[in-house]
């Protein structure tokens, strides 16, 4: 089943359930894959849907951050709630340890020896923990490889 089937279904429980704020979350994230569809021409493939959920969950990061800044924690709730929501579509996150040994094998397949081959490293990393880590946490285990 296709994630906008799943999508659709979850959008019809969300209404009877009359969960406003999981079915407001479920269709901004159908509305960023249609639109991610209409932008390629096509159907997008399991890959593309990972990247914009991956879009959708980093957006929502940085929104959490920026609204703790500015110490507005009703904001903060209602994104952390829109977060979970959003995460319930992704594969499995990868732990640290497992970032870190696959962070260890590109570096060794690549030879890298500094910062200078940093590009190199994350050129390889980024493909396979694509929807399943969190790049911030990718390029600080990279860079502390490296260094």
């Amino acid at each position: 089943m296709s994630l906008l089937n799943t999508l659709n279904e979850d959008i019809k429980v969300a209404m009877k359930a009359r969960d406003r704020e999981t079915l407001t979350t479920l269709r901004m994230i159908k509305s960023s894959l249609q639109n991610e569809g209409i932008k390629v021409g096509r159907e997008l493939t399991e890959d593309e849907e990972l990247t914009v959920l991956a879009r959708e969950v980093k957006q929502r990061r940085d929104s959490i951050h920026e609204f703790s800044k500015a110490d507005r924690e009703d904001l903060v709730t209602k994104v952390k709630a829109e977060l979970k929501v959003v995460e319930k579509y992704l594969p499995a996150q990868l732990t640290e340890s497992d970032i870190r040994e696959l962070v260890s094998k590109a570096i060794t397949e690549s030879g890298a020896t500094s910062m200078k081959e940093f590009g190199k490293v994350m050129g390889l990393v980024m493909p396979q923990v694509k929807g399943k880590a969190d790049g911030g946490m990718v390029n600080s285990i990279v860079k502390e490889l490296l260094s």
